[in-house]
């Protein structure tokens, strides 16, 4: 099982990004998979999930912002997230709940 996110970058608040996280080594459009993120000096926040028929849900502190979708085709997971703050700073993650594993992780930052 492998995940490589990718897309994470500085940026002003208001503003928006993609992030993206290919995925290999398993049966991508089988498993439901989930974005996380870990603020500075903070645990592991759950933010959004997706499962195997494009259901989503999100966490309270991103509800509405962001918007978690997949490419079975592709093997990728995406999150777009809308109207960055300064408390969207932290390093991202996708993760494969089933085998509990996640990727390296890319840093979004939000500073004027």
């Amino acid at each position: 099982v492998r995940l490589v996110e990718s897309g994470g970058a500085l940026v002003q608040p208001g503003g928006s990004l993609r992030l993206s996280c290919a995925a290999s080594g398993f049966p991508f459009s089988s498993y439901a998979m989930t974005w996380d993120r870990q603020a500075p000096g903070k645990g592991l926040e759950w933010i959004a999930s997706i499962n195997t028929n494009g259901g989503t849900g999100y966490g309270n502190s991103v509800k509405g912002r962001f918007t978690i979708s997949r490419d079975n085709a592709k093997n990728t997971l995406y999150l777009q997230i809308n109207d960055l703050k300064p408390e969207d700073t932290a390093v991202y993650y996708c993760r494969v709940p089933y085998y509990d594993i996640k990727g390296q992780g890319t840093q979004v930052t939000v500073s004027s």
